[in-house]
């Protein structure tokens, strides 16, 4: 399986704008811009992108992990903060919110640890990546 996306960037790297399109057509001329990444602008950026995309993947990989241990998610919440400090992703934080019914925390706890590190996102960053995760009753 390949994915893609493609950006489009015109201009200089402060003033100049640029717009991103994924395969899938959920990015379709999705606008970003220096301001957008480094200050308050509108439009997205690579690092919010990468967010999305880790958050997801974890929650996704959650989802599987545990329907091989015989427990099914009622619903996996997933914040995903990532840090761009000095031209470098230098974390990415994952913070779950889990409602499944009949799981023991340490079965949680054992199901949460494997998704950090399995999860092809997490493979790809070459960063500290950290969970907390919350096991709702």
């Amino acid at each position: 399986m390949k994915r893609n996306a493609t950006a489009v960037w015109q201009g200089s790297g402060k003033d100049g704008k640029g717009v991103l399109s994924a395969q899938s057509g959920i990015l379709n001329n999705s606008q970003y811009s220096y301001t957008s990444r480094f200050e308050e602008g509108i439009g997205t950026n690579p690092e919010e992108l990468v967010a999305a995309a880790h958050a997801g993947c974890f929650s996704m990989k959650l989802s599987f992990v545990l329907d091989g241990a015989g427990f099914t998610a009622e619903k996996l919440t997933t914040r995903c903060d990532i840090t761009l400090e000095n031209g470098a992703i230098t974390s990415s934080h994952l913070t779950l919110n889990a409602k499944i019914p009949g799981i023991s925390q340490e079965k949680f706890d054992e199901a949460v640890a494997d998704a950090k590190v399995n999860c092809p996102i997490s493979k790809l960053l070459n960063t500290e990546i950290s969970v907390q995760a919350v096991l709702e009753s």
